[in-house]
């Protein structure tokens, strides 16, 4: 089992926070993927980095940003490192790297508890950012590896909140599965995509949720997101 051992740097009394926000995008690959489907979930990655109240407030933010793939037990990669974004033209840069970034698996099973553990261990590399979140999506639940919900009590222990974008149409009900199971911290929430070809728009909604620390001049559509 890998180690939920965080840097010891990231509570170092009198370090300044010059990143506001630490956003690890944690992108399902297992068998239930297709090769299109992969591709719909990269792009809509890119394309919600790019939106203008996201792009304002991750430049805002100073904030840190790495896109991780997961798919069965063992079976985890930093697809982007983590690339901080100071500025409008080191954000397109990296929503063009999101969107050219191959799929590492093809044909493997769901540990959601796996990706989680192993993003964790991820943010040591940006210790200096204040809020941690880890931006996961899929369209199944976890049958391999670790339990989501065993992750829980030591993801809380190093302040980082887990939100979900699920994306409906293999399972019954998994919405209620990731609520009940996967996600974690203060606010957390699941956004819902039926099938897809909604995973574009739900992800830039749940972008700007994620991203803006007040967006009250933001009218956000009707969606299926439970809170």
């Amino acid at each position: 089992m890998r180690s939920f051992l965080l840097s010891t740097a990231a509570f170092a009394p009198g370090m300044a926070l010059a990143c506001d926000l630490a956003l690890a995008l944690a992108v399902d690959v297992s068998g239930s993927v297709s090769p299109e489907e992969y591709q719909i979930q990269m792009d809509g990655l890119a394309e919600g980095l790019r939106d203008g109240v996201v792009s304002e407030a991750l430049v805002q933010a100073e904030a840190a940003v790495t896109v991780i793939q997961w798919t069965g037990s063992s079976r985890q990669v930093v697809s982007v490192p983590w690339t901080r974004v100071r500025d409008f033209d080191e954000l397109e840069a990296l929503a063009v790297t999101i969107g050219d970034t191959s799929r590492k698996w093809r044909n493997f099973s769901t540990a959601i508890g796996e990706a989680l553990t192993f993003t964790h261990d991820t943010f040591a590399a940006v210790p200096d950012c204040k809020r941690r979140i880890i931006d996961v999506s899929g369209d199944g639940s976890s049958n391999e590896g670790i339990v989501p919900v065993d992750t829980h009590k030591v993801l809380m222990g190093a302040d980082i909140t887990v939100n979900a974008l699920v994306i409906e149409g293999s399972e019954p009900d998994l919405t209620a599965y990731f609520w009940e199971n996967v996600i974690v911290g203060p606010e957390a929430f699941v956004v819902t995509a039926n099938g897809f070809e909604e995973y574009a728009e739900r992800m830039r909604e749940k972008l700007i949720r994620e991203t803006a620390k007040s967006v009250s001049h933001y009218q956000m559509p009707d969606a299926p997101i439970i809170r």
